[in-house]
C-alpha cells in the first residue's frame, strides 16, 4: 500500500493499518510539500486509501489509515466523539511544576507576514478552541525532563503550544522554543487506541535512534523502548 520509500507498519488488519511516520514527513502534500504520506499510496481500484486523521510534519509516530469508505467515516465519528486514546512522548527543556498534572488553556489561529503560528489565549478570547492536556513526568535531568502527554482535545499544535505556554517548549520546536540547526523536535505519537465497528485498535511507535539516545541518559529511564 506504500511504495518506494515504505514506511513502517505498527498495526494492520483488513480495513486499517496504523503507521510510524518519521519526523518531518508531511501528512498531505501542499505548495511547497511534494513528499507525503499520501503521496506514497499506492490507489486502490474501490477508492482510497485515506488517512483519517493528521500529524504535524514535525511529529513523528503513530498515524491511523483506512483501506475503505465505510471504515475512514467509522474511524473519524470515534475521533470526533473523542473516543481516542492518544498518547505522547516528548522531551522538553526544562522542568513542570509536578509530576503529573494537566493545562487547560484555549487555542487560536494568528497570522503574521512570516506566516501563522497557534498560541494560548484567555476563554473570552473571540473563536478560541477549549484545549487540555495532561501530563506525567517519565524521568529529567538538570536541563531536561521526558515527559508523557495525554491529549484530551486534539488541537493543531496542542502539545507544543501548551508546554511552551509553561516556559518548557519541546526540545528541536524551532516555531515555539529554541531553534537547534539539525535537531528535529522531539514530539513522538507514542500510541493510539481506539475501538472502530468492534475493532479493536492499538499500536505503540518506538522513539527514534536520537530520542532513544537521549532517553538512555535519564536517571529514570524505563526499559522496554522498543
Amino acid at each position: 500500500m506504500l511504495p518506494g520509500k515504505e514506511l513502517p507498519i505498527l498495526w494492520e488488519n483488513n480495513h486499517f493499518l496504523v503507521i510510524n511516520k518519521p519526523s518531518g514527513l508531511a501528512s498531505h502534500p501542499g505548495p511547497q510539500t511534494r513528499d507525503s504520506v499520501e503521496t506514497r499510496f499506492v490507489p486502490q481500484k474501490r477508492g482510497g486509501p485515506w488517512l483519517v486523521h493528521r500529524l504535524d510534519q514535525e511529529t513523528s509516530g503513530c498515524l491511523l489509515i483506512a483501506k475503505r469508505k465505510t471504515p475512514l467515516i467509522a474511524a473519524q465519528k470515534t475521533f470526533e466523539k473523542r473516543l481516542v486514546k492518544k498518547t505522547y512522548w516528548a522531551l522538553i527543556e526544562g522542568h513542570l511544576p509536578s509530576e503529573t498534572g494537566s493545562i487547560t488553556a484555549p487555542l487560536i489561529r494568528s497570522e503574521s507576514k512570516t506566516g501563522w503560528h497557534i498560541k494560548a489565549v484567555t476563554s473570552s478570547t473571540p473563536q478560541a478552541q477549549n484545549a487540555k492536556t495532561l501530563w506525567r513526568v517519565l524521568g529529567q535531568n538538570k536541563d531536561l525532563t521526558w515527559v508523557e502527554l495525554q491529549l484530551l482535545t486534539g488541537r493543531t499544535h496542542q502539545a507544543r503550544v501548551h508546554l511552551a505556554h509553561m516556559g518548557a517548549p519541546i526540545l528541536g520546536d524551532h516555531l515555539y522554543g529554541k531553534e537547534y540547526p539539525g535537531l528535529p523536535l522531539q514530539l513522538l505519537s507514542r500510541s493510539l487506541e481506539l475501538t472502530v465497528q468492534e475493532t479493536h485498535i492499538s499500536a505503540i511507535a518506538p522513539p527514534s535512534a536520537l530520542m532513544a539516545r537521549y532517553l538512555k541518559d535519564f536517571p529514570l529511564f524505563e526499559p522496554g523502548l522498543n
